[in-house]
């Protein structure tokens, strides 16, 4: 190598050597401060209760995003042009955007369902036309197991800006029933046989009193409405077992449960 060869060497490696080195130590630095950030990150999300999706998710995106940010400063360091490499990847960004909205939206909606929880796994909701129990949520959908073992899949976008009826967040509910019986039977007589009925059922809450009026004069019918509070979990249990009771008790003491029926009058003209 010529005197003039070397020469250029030596400017170049004079010009870009603090450069590249200074570079190389933020790199260095930069890498470890963000593994240290991100694993505080997840300590803190786990102290607020966060689901393990959520988390995963956040701290996947995150370490992307900042190494992705380090590696853009890094090169600008060392004399690359990245005005035109940040253009480029804005653009294809938003290219990306507008052909992924529709998941993006569930995307969104997945996110507000992990961190303001309408409900969780194992609740039962009612949503977008279907019931069931909540087996999964993940990012972009939520898994339901219908009473009849079907697996739904909804996505979360409508889930999120949907109504959404919660059977599990509260630990008691109030169980309502309609008994009917015959406008010739005694209205006291019945109203003492379903109150019977409750007394004997412990699964019913005894600290609020149970409602037992006359709600309705019907066609055929003078109606019961009778309203019970239970723990959640037993409802059915309940609604099945008190139907079936109150059946058998109106038999034993002679009450009617009336079906429609239509009198016909026939007359003949002479």
């Amino acid at each position: 190598m010529d005197t003039e060869s070397l020469n250029a060497v030596q400017a170049l490696v004079l010009v870009y050597a603090p450069n590249l080195l200074l570079a190389i130590v933020t790199l260095v630095i930069g890498w470890s401060l963000i593994g240290f950030a991100m694993k505080m990150f997840v300590k803190g999300m786990e102290k607020k209760g966060m689901e393990s999706t959520l988390r995963g998710f956040l701290h996947n995106l995150g370490n992307t995003l900042l190494k992705a940010m380090l590696l853009i400063s890094v090169a600008s360091m060392v004399g690359i042009e990245t005005t035109s490499f940040i253009a480029v990847l804005g653009a294809a960004g938003l290219a990306i955007g507008l052909a992924l909205q529709g998941s993006l939206s569930n995307f969104a909606g997945g996110v507000l369902i992990l961190i303001f929880k309408p409900y969780k796994v194992g609740d039962v909701i009612q949503a977008q036309g279907e019931i069931g129990c909540v087996k999964e949520i993940q990012i972009f959908t939520t898994q339901l197991l219908t009473p009849d073992n079907k697996r739904i899949i909804i996505p979360n976008g409508p889930l999120a800006n949907g109504n959404i009826a919660n059977y599990s967040s509260e630990d008691k509910r109030r169980v309502d029933f309609v008994f009917g019986i015959g406008y010739g039977d005694c209205i006291d007589k019945a109203r003492s046989v379903i109150k019977s009925v409750l007394d004997a059922d412990q699964r019913i809450h005894k600290d609020t009193d149970a409602v037992i009026v006359v709600s309705e004069l019907a066609d055929s019918s003078v109606n019961f409405t009778v309203r019970v509070w239970a723990d959640s979990g037993d409802y059915w249990g309940i609604y099945f077992d008190t139907t079936e009771s109150v059946k058998k008790s109106f038999d034993a003491q002679g009450i009617s449960i009336p079906f429609p029926q239509r009198d016909v009058h026939m007359h003949q003209q002479g």
